[in-house]
């Protein structure tokens, strides 16, 4: 099969790793990148109108927290000004009413709040950050009298997994127009956490049923997006849309990967928009190219009917689950080590789940 892929639908623009959360299931790299060496301002504003150029429909700022970034707005208004549909990935703890005001003049269109629990206690405890649950309460309603669509990311895991029914309403009553249910998916400092995250199966058939009732019940409400646990699932999704095929990363160093957690990778070569126009990294990268389209595909991936639509699944979650990025994501029923992955599941969900490894250092939410 060709590995021409056509042009991605979004960049996710990761401008920085500072983040006062500690989030025990962040996705981010183990070592984060430094705030010397991010991306400056004139950098990233070359990039999102290479990303225009290149075809993107949308760019999603995120990090760690974008909000630390003082530069954020002026980011914005050069997306906006070049065409592309602004999206803000935020824990939502340092925006506060004239940010977002100056953030929506700028151009913003919808933000992305994230929400540990809806119970006081647990969602600040998950997030490392005293205050933060509040915090986001408060930014939510702000986010919506500004005019800006909200989404709710409501991140799921063994300590709040029977509370899915109240966070979709909690997104109700927030009036927000979707919410993304998302059980932990284990990378970064998620999959060092993970046998303290993982639920139990009736959890995760609690909450499926739960959401599947909610979908139904508030049709043209509220759009409810569903992510499960990998490790409990029969098919694999298809990572980022699929290797190479829908989304192009740039961290905080300006490293284009595939993913957020191409980097665990070993031997991968990554090109950086410093030194490379991204419509070359994008078409010809050696990143990009290492796992895009067919032709890597072990078998049974290789005569599977699904292989142009998970694309073979994760490869940074076979890797971490095989020791081979190339192999089959286990998660799928055809691959050998299936029953492993499940087994795994099981046993996690019955391990000892209140000793977490948080990143950084404790924080207090600002006022």
């Amino acid at each position: 099969m060709s590995t021409i892929a056509p042009p991605p639908l979004a960049l996710q623009a990761e401008i920085t790793h500072r983040c006062p959360m500690r989030c025990v299931y962040c996705s981010n790299p183990l070592a984060l990148e430094p705030r010397s060496r991010e991306l400056d301002t004139a950098e990233w504003c070359r990039v999102l109108d290479q990303a225009a150029t290149l075809g993107c429909l949308q760019v999603h700022f995120s990090g760690g927290e974008p909000t630390a970034r003082s530069d954020l707005a002026q980011l914005v208004a050069h997306a906006s000004a070049a065409g592309l549909y602004t999206n803000l990935i935020t824990s939502g703890v340092m925006l506060d009413e004239a940010t977002l005001a100056t953030l929506a003049t700028a151009g913003l269109e919808h933000a992305q709040i994230s929400f540990q629990d809806v119970e006081v206690t647990t969602g600040d405890r998950i997030g490392g950050l005293k205050g933060a649950h509040a915090r986001k309460l408060g930014v939510a309603r702000m986010v919506v009298e500004a005019g800006l669509a909200l989404t709710v990311n409501a991140v799921v895991h063994r300590h709040n997994a029977d509370r899915v029914a109240e966070m979709i309403e909690l997104a109700v009553a927030l009036r927000a127009s979707r919410i993304e249910v998302a059980h932990v998916q284990y990378y970064g400092w998620g999959l060092k956490n993970r046998a303290s995250l993982m639920p139990t199966r009736a959890q995760l058939e609690h909450a499926s049923a739960v959401v599947e009732a909610a979908r139904e019940r508030l049709r043209g409400r509220l759009v409810i997006d569903y992510v499960i646990p990998d490790y409990w699932a029969r098919l694999p999704k298809a990572c980022m849309g699929g290797w190479g095929q829908r989304f192009i990363l740039i961290d905080p160093a300006g490293r284009a990967l595939p993913c957020h957690a191409a980097t665990t990778i070993p031997g991968m070569i990554f090109d950086n928009v410093r030194d490379r126009p991204l419509d070359e990294i994008w078409a010809r990268g050696a990143a990009f190219e290492r796992f895009r389209g067919t032709a890597w595909m072990p078998e049974p991936c290789t005569s599977c009917e699904r292989q142009e639509i998970d694309w073979g699944g994760c490869r940074c979650q076979a890797l971490a689950l095989t020791g081979d990025a190339a192999a089959t994501d286990p998660v799928c029923w055809k691959s050998p080590q299936h029953r492993a992955v499940r087994a795994l599941a099981q046993a996690e969900a019955m391990a000892p789940g209140d000793r977490f490894v948080y990143r950084g250092a404790p924080q207090k939410a600002p006022v």
